[in-house]
């Protein structure tokens, strides 16, 4: 029996008529599929006054994490600037630091924010917890080079979408349990948050061709998680396990209602108020996984990002002492 499913929205779905889809995902597909999961950086800055410089920093077992530092370009004085930390998706499984970064870009023009970008290590070759773990060190890294970037430690938003998103809670859990870095506020979009893929959304968008469907995030996660058995799964890998979401930094989630992580964002959200916690949560309808940054100009995409940016702009005013 089919089940039924919310609709994607009218104009996301006329767009998506001429996309390639699949319903599942192999390691031959995979092999297939990596080189075109993401995009040159270079066009995206063309025409943007962007000073952009490229480094590495160890993880902890000594391998090289590249980051790419983006900052608005020096015109004058200038007061310490937030910086947004950016987690890319791909499933866990593919993209690299220049993925959707046309979003944390976006940041960069309105906000004077200093975006960074993470390389962290991809599965099935990285698993459990090295992905976190890599996130987590370059977070460091720009705590403690602060003044050399031009930003304000107590202005550091960690932002990511899909397997992004769920690294950024990921990362902010680890930061809040170990006491550093403080993290002002993350920005979580359509973030993979539930290995254990059992939710009501999940089941509704399995069994045919989408952009993310079931048994394509089944496969990430298996290849994330290798041999470890669920008794064995870290929080800091998938985030929904956590027990206790209280003094996480204030949150914005959103997610669309056509899509498999529906249910677990609404769910890491409502944990969050139920903790005490501040989050702020945006179901767009029809919105498949990922659209906004499939789709940027389509109507909804628009408003999502512009909401997104909006909430940025409350929550971290451009002048610290607003």
């Amino acid at each position: 029996m089919t089940t039924a499913r919310p609709a994607p929205d009218p104009e996301l779905q006329e767009l998506l008529a001429d996309m390639p889809l699949m319903s599942q995902l192999s390691p031959e597909v995979l092999a297939q599929v990596r080189p075109f999961s993401s995009m040159p950086v270079e066009p995206l800055l063309e025409g943007r006054a962007i000073d952009r410089r490229e480094i590495t920093v160890p993880s902890p077992d000594g391998t090289p994490i590249p980051l790419s530092v983006y900052s608005p370009a020096n015109t004058g004085p200038t007061t310490a600037a937030p910086c947004v930390y950016w987690i890319h998706g791909g499933g866990m499984v593919m993209g690299d630091r220049f993925s959707q970064i046309d979003i944390p870009l976006e940041w960069l023009d309105e906000l004077g924010a200093v975006v960074v970008s993470v390389d962290y290590r991809l599965a099935p070759e990285a698993t459990g917890i090295i992905p976190v773990d890599d996130c987590y060190q370059g977070l460091l890294w720009i705590a403690g080079h602060a003044a050399e970037l031009g930003i304000d430690p107590a202005r550091i938003i960690v932002a990511g979408a899909s397997a992004g998103g769920g690294l950024a809670a990921g990362v902010t859990l680890l930061a809040r349990d170990l006491g550093t870095p403080t993290i002002a506020a993350q920005v979580l979009i359509g973030p993979m948050l539930d290995h254990r893929n059992t939710t009501t959304s999940s089941l509704q968008y399995s069994n045919r061709p989408g952009v993310w469907t079931r048994e394509m995030n089944g496969f990430g996660w298996r290849c994330l998680l290798g041999d470890l058995t669920d008794d064995e799964v870290p929080a800091y890998v998938s985030p929904a396990l956590a027990d206790d979401l209280a003094g996480l930094p204030t949150t914005y989630i959103d997610t669309g209602s056509a899509e498999v992580f529906r249910d677990e964002d609404t769910d890491y959200a409502t944990r969050i108020w139920a903790a005490g916690g501040q989050a702020e949560l945006h179901v767009w309808a029809g919105g498949f996984h990922g659209f906004d940054a499939l789709y940027p100009k389509a109507h909804i995409s628009t408003t999502a990002r512009r909401t997104r940016t909006n909430w940025l702009t409350r929550t971290l005013p451009t002048n610290p002492a607003a």
